[in-house]
This record gives structure tokens, C-alpha cells and sequence, in this order.
């Protein structure tokens, strides 16, 4: 779940060459629509885890669960259409910033984490430690493997990754400065994975989308009309990727939650949502999230929603 949050919380191209010379591509997934609890929800005990398809087809993830160093990320190259042609990624030029909410440090660091920032109209804890399952698979662990499998994908098409964090640091960042992030690399998409942790029977996944804020040093005018597009087309591809609903507590089932609480939306210039994968407290979603298979198909589900905002 975002740190600041209240109480009620894609195949591979199948490019064939046949020995005849004929091609054929099977075309991805597309999707169904789908806000958090932050301030007040439970910080979760810091117990050990091991966290261990679009109108257009995104190649298949060889992501292990393990990352790379805090930064940016590169395409390695093209594809071949037919052995000869190579065909330029899709997502060339184009900037992600992926958040990985909380960081499995932060219990460490009550101290800092508890200081308050400012957010635009107010100022909010820096973050919190997030939530995880019963079992003490922690959501911190959860959003950072499925970052590093998002982050693949998208890299597989082209698309320049820059992480937030890659739990290279001790606790943090702080919300104000997760925005100030995707700010500067003048991202065109942000998106900041998370869980929930609301009551057990609430299940499902939602996307969190700015309100219209303007006090202070926030102003989401100019990023609320385009974070809604991405906002709907995530949901839309993660609902067929993975097979889930959405949130069955908040959005009166359309998977979409607008927050204008929330220091990462607030104080970003650039289009950014949230999105909460699933709730930790319930068994039947816990099941799913600490799924490496699940995991696998959420981070093809976001993708894939990116990849359609992107392409317009």
C-alpha cells in the first residue's frame, strides 16, 4: 500500500518462422478497470521473505527477481522480424520511472521515516514500513520483485527504466522524493507499485489516480487528464493478464481510486498512478501475490498498460 494511504484500501511474440518463410505473431492481451490505506494501516513486522498480455505483443521477461544498481536501464538491442529486418522497439525514447513502494529496510529507521515532509497542501510521515501477508511476505519485498520483472519487460521494448530505488539504500526514499524523481528524469509514465492491507474478504486490485490539487507546492492540473488514461489502460491489461478482479472494497468495481492525499501524486509534474496488485490480508489474494508465476503476469499486466499509453 502507498505510504500515504487511508484505511479502506502480458506473450511473448510469438514470432514463427516456418520453413516456408511465412510469419506469424500472436498479438497480447488487453484488459477491465480497477486507492489504499496508508496512514493508519498497521506497520507489518519485519519478518524475512523470499519473494521467490496490449494491443501489441511485449517479448518475455527473463527477470529472476534480482536487480541492478539504482539508475536507468537500457535496451540491448533490437528484434528481428524475419532474420534480416530489425525492427526498432516500440518503446524507444520513451521514459518509465517504476516506485517500488516502501523499502524492507525502513523498520530499521522508525526515526526517519516517521519525520514529516511536505506534500503540497500538507506534510505527511517520509513513509511507512508497508504491510505483508500473515505469513510475513512483505510488500516491500513484493513491489521490488515485481518492479525488476516490470522494469525487464519494458526494457525488452526499448523503453529507458529509471528506479526510484533497488533496495540499495538503507530505508527510503521518502514520498516527496520518489516524485522529485520521475520529476527530473522527465519521465513519461510513473507508476508506483504496491499491496494492500485492508480486511480479510477485500480482494482485488486497484489503480490510485490524482486528484486535482493545487495548494502549495503541489499542482496535479496538467497531469490528472493523462495519469486517468494510464490509470484505465493498466487496469484494463492487468485484469486480463492476471485474471483478477477489480477491488471488490473502493471503486464501486471499476478498479480506479482517486487520492488527493497522497505525497507521491501530489507533488508529481508528470502522468503517475499507483498500483495496488492485491490485498495481503486476505488468504485467497496473499495466495496469488507470493506467486512467482502471479507476480510474473502482473508485471506483463502493467506493462502492457504502459506500453498502450504510451503508443497513444
Amino acid at each position: 500500500m502507498p505510504y500515504d494511504h487511508r484505511k479502506t484500501t502480458r506473450r511473448t511474440l510469438a514470432l514463427a518462422l516456418a520453413a516456408t518463410g511465412c510469419c506469424a505473431a500472436l498479438a497480447g492481451c488487453a484488459a477491465s478497470q480497477a486507492s489504499p490505506q496508508e496512514n493508519g494501516k498497521q506497520p507489518s513486522p519485519p519478518l524475512a521473505s523470499d519473494g521467490q498480455p496490449t494491443r501489441s505483443p511485449l517479448p518475455p521477461s527473463a527477470a529472476t527477481g534480482t536487480g541492478t544498481p539504482t539508475g536507468t536501464t537500457t535496451p540491448t538491442g533490437t528484434t528481428a522480424a524475419t532474420g534480416t529486418n530489425p525492427v526498432k522497439p516500440s518503446l524507444a525514447g520513451r521514459t518509465v520511472v517504476l516506485d517500488p513502494g516502501h523499502n524492507s529496510g525502513n523498520f530499521r529507521h522508525s526515526t526517519e521515516i516517521n519525520q514529516k515532509v511536505n506534500i503540497g497542501a500538507t506534510r505527511k510521515e517520509c513513509d511507512t514500513t508497508g504491510t505483508s501477508t500473515n505469513a510475513g511476505y512483505t510488500e516491500a519485498s513484493f513491489t521490488l520483485d515485481v518492479t525488476h520483472r516490470l522494469r525487464d519487460l519494458l526494457t525488452a521494448r526499448g523503453a529507458k527504466v529509471v528506479l526510484t530505488h533497488d533496495a540499495d539504500r538503507p530505508w527510503g526514499p521518502c514520498i516527496d522524493e520518489r516524485a522529485k524523481i520521475g520529476n527530473a528524469a522527465r519521465a513519461d509514465a510513473v507508476v508506483s507499485v504496491h499491496a494492500d492491507g485492508s480486511a480479510v474478504g477485500n480482494r482485488g486490485f486497484h489503480v490510485i489516480l490524482p486528484a486535482r490539487v493545487r495548494e502549495g507546492s503541489a499542482d496535479t492540473t496538467k497531469i490528472v487528464d493523462p495519469s486517468r488514461d494510464l490509470g484505465e489502460r493498466i487496469a484494463d491489461r492487468f485484469a486480463r493478464a492476471t485474471g483478477t478482479a477489480p477491488a471488490n472494497y473502493l471503486g464501486s468495481g471499476t478498479g480506479l481510486d482517486v487520492r488527493d492525499d497522497l505525497g507521491g501524486l501530489n507533488l508529481s509534474t508528470v502522468p503517475k498512478v499507483f498500483v495496488e496488485c492485491g490485498n495481503m490480508r486476505d488468504p485467497k489474494d496473499a495466495q496469488l501475490l507470493t506467486s512467482a508465476t502471479w507476480r510474473q503476469k502482473a508485471a506483463q499486466g502493467i506493462a502492457d498498460g504502459i506500453a498502450t499509453y504510451l503508443k497513444g
